[in-house]
């Protein structure tokens, strides 16, 4: 039997919930049609809830977590793979219900993964679940007929992983996009990803969300939810649309019907977890090609995955900017 090196999540009688490195036998992983030696992984809001007790996401203990992964195929017993494809993996089970990124080894079904075109495994690291919903936001704006002309594109939460990556892909596409973040000491990233303007927080503290507001964007991408998705949908222009993921502010939507029924407004859920592979694989090969975040290294930091222990729940806390990509390969 061979052996993997894995960060591994334990629960104990109390809830409580350890995050170890540990080497276990490769019976320890799931079968699947497709063997992938991990190089590289990333670090999410939903990896740090899945060593959060209580925090929803994981399915049971022990797990190996990590939503993302990225790597080269090992072995295949599909058609669709061969060994030394380079590939990505995320959404679905991994990480929550089957063992993920977090060590050197894993196994998957083909269809659950990507084979890469145009990305080196590094930078789809990078890019990973938040990049990629990044991705599809921007996708649905695009699919609604916003054009650069049609006026600002705010952008909610903008140095998460989503919202730096949403505001990257639109810049290079060509559209004026206003950055809304709580971190002033982030302005100098955010004017280099493309960022035209950068506001505080909305609403302003104490400022009150009406039911319809002064049109101000002509869409937006809202990775915050709560009363800043309430404040987006009443600040749209006639016929805007938010793309919608996120839930960092809160997970309720305080808001009436009149921005849908008087403005024509258009809110679109973006779930990058369930998505079809099809759409997956289309959209990664955009990814690698004419989506390609221009300046993804500049919003990425690395972390080596034997740091993760200390470091994952800084995450929690709102203290990540950009992307963090963690290293697998050597990294323990």
């Amino acid at each position: 039997m061979g052996e993997v090196h894995a960060l591994v999540a334990h629960q104990d009688d109390d809830g409580n919930i350890d995050l170890i490195s540990e080497i276990v036998d490769d019976s320890f992983l799931p079968e699947g049609d497709v063997e992938i030696a991990i190089e590289y992984s990333s670090v999410n809001f939903k990896d740090a809830l899945a060593v959060t007790p209580k925090g929803g996401v994981a399915r049971s203990y022990p797990l190996i977590p990590g939503i993302d992964l990225a790597g080269t195929v090992r072995s295949s017993t599909s058609p669709e793979f061969a060994a030394g494809d380079v590939v990505v993996a995320h959404g679905y089970d991994i990480g929550t219900a089957r063992h993920g990124g977090y060590a050197d080894t894993t196994r998957l079904p083909a269809d659950k993964v990507v084979k890469l075109s145009g990305l080196t495994a590094a930078e789809a690291a990078a890019i990973g679940t938040a990049g990629f919903t990044a991705a599809m936001s921007v996708e649905a704006l695009v699919r609604h007929g916003i054009t650069p002309s049609d006026g600002p594109v705010l952008v909610t939460g903008a140095t998460g992983g989503v919202g730096s990556v949403s505001v990257d892909l639109l810049a290079a596409a060509g559209y004026e996009v206003v950055a809304s973040t709580g971190k002033p000491d982030a302005a100098v990233l955010l004017r280099t990803l493309g960022a035209s303007e950068i506001i505080g927080r909305v609403p302003e503290e104490g400022e009150k969300v009406r039911a319809l507001g002064k049109s101000l964007w002509a869409a937006a991408v809202d990775c915050v939810g709560g009363t800043t998705l309430a404040y987006v949908l009443s600040t749209l222009n006639y016929g805007g649309v938010v793309a919608a993921s996120g839930l960092a502010g809160s997970a309720d939507l305080p808001t009436t019907v009149h921005p849908f029924i008087l403005r024509g407004v258009t809110l679109a859920g973006i779930d990058s977890v369930q998505l079809p592979i099809a759409p997956r694989r289309a959209l990664w090969a955009k990814l690698g090609a004419e989506l390609k975040p221009p300046h993804l290294e500049a919003l990425t930091t690395d972390v080596a995955v034997a740091e993760l222990p200390k470091s994952i729940k800084t995450i929690l806390r709102g203290g990540v900017t950009g992307r963090t990509r963690v290293v697998v390969a050597g990294g323990f």
